[in-house]
């Protein structure tokens, strides 16, 4: 019980010390576990000159991490939010895909575990995780995107699968509303702390996702969304979900950037087309067109389908012929 209270505590108190994404420090927790590399920390034993140099300033403004992870339990203790860890009963099992070394030994900073998750909410976030598909695209979504994205979210929900999003306007808010009108869980992950409602624009909606469904977030309550926390949240999103399908994108957007981490991590790309005439399809259109793992869906049942493809690879053993052709 101890160990485990241990363990929660150091992890927020991390948490509060470096924004996600961090390799020198996954590495240190990775080693030696949260509660030694907070006494590391402490004493100055950081092999890291990076991240040396962003705790110098980061103790100097906070203090004590390990006071304020009492104190940010407290808080989010009586505001109605936990703090889920691995090895808690509610961890989302597909989150430990990432901090996974590749092939070439090397971790993607990009692709870095979380050290511990918000929940806002009063599901399961592991159950709600179980079956789950992440849903985003444009934010000036337009009503073609709308209509699709309705659709689809409608039908997943209707087969009992969780819908995930960003909690932002457009094809999001879409997505979480349709899950909310099926009585279906839907899942908000935030770049901010579960106790901002942000956009401020969908603090109804959000407020909503918080009694129903559920918020969450790897920051701290009360840290502010800010731009590069936007594109680190990106990974969890992909990593939470069994699979994500994209509604609208223009070229560069966050949505395409989203779609990357999910290709990142094997895990089925599913792309909704649109008009060639419109910039907020382009992007769809690229990635249908050059990577060649993209599934070109239009109806719910090609979403199942490839979901269903993707559980039988995860779960069919290789072939003596594949395995053979793998190690050449």
């Amino acid at each position: 019980m101890t160990d485990r209270h241990d363990d929660r505590a150091a992890r927020v108190a991390l948490s509060h010390l470096v924004e996600p994404g961090n390799l020198g420090l996954h590495e240190m927790v990775r080693d030696g576990g949260a509660v030694v590399t907070v006494q590391r920390l402490l004493s100055g034993d950081i092999p890291d000159e990076s991240l040396r140099a962003r705790l110098g300033a980061a103790f100097a403004v906070g203090g004590d991490p390990r006071r304020r992870a009492d104190a940010a339990l407290h808080r989010a203790e009586r505001f109605g939010a936990r703090v889920v860890v691995p090895g808690d009963d509610e961890w989302p099992a597909s989150v430990d895909d990432l901090g996974v070394a590749g092939a070439d030994g090397r971790i993607d900073p990009g692709l870095l575990a979380p050290l511990c998750l918000w929940v806002r909410g009063p599901g399961s976030l592991r159950d709600c995780a179980r079956r789950s598909v992440a849903v985003v695209g444009a934010r000036a979504a337009t009503a073609y995107g709308i209509h699709a994205c309705t659709d689809l979210a409608s039908g997943l929900a209707e087969h009992g699968w969780s819908i995930v999003a960003g909690g932002a306007f457009g094809i999001d808010a879409a997505a979480h509303r349709a899950a909310l009108s099926r009585d279906s869980c839907t899942v908000a992950v935030l770049a901010c702390g579960v106790d901002r409602l942000y956009p401020a624009g969908n603090a109804a909606l959000l407020e909503q996702i918080a009694a129903c469904g559920l918020l969450v977030s790897e920051y701290p309550l009360g840290t502010e969304p800010v731009r590069h926390r936007f594109l680190a949240r990106n990974r969890l999103v992909a990593a939470v979900a069994s699979g994500a399908v994209l509604v609208e994108a223009a070229r560069r957007s966050g949505s395409i950037h989203m779609m990357g981490r999910v290709l990142d991590l094997h895990r089925p790309a599913m792309v909704v087309p649109g008009p060639i005439t419109s910039a907020l399809s382009a992007g769809c259109h690229e990635l249908l067109r050059t990577r060649p793992e993209a599934t070109l869906v239009t109806e719910t049942a090609h979403i199942l389908e490839a979901l269903d493809r993707a559980e039988i690879a995860a779960t069919t053993p290789p072939t003596s012929s594949t395995s053979r052709r793998r190690r050449g």
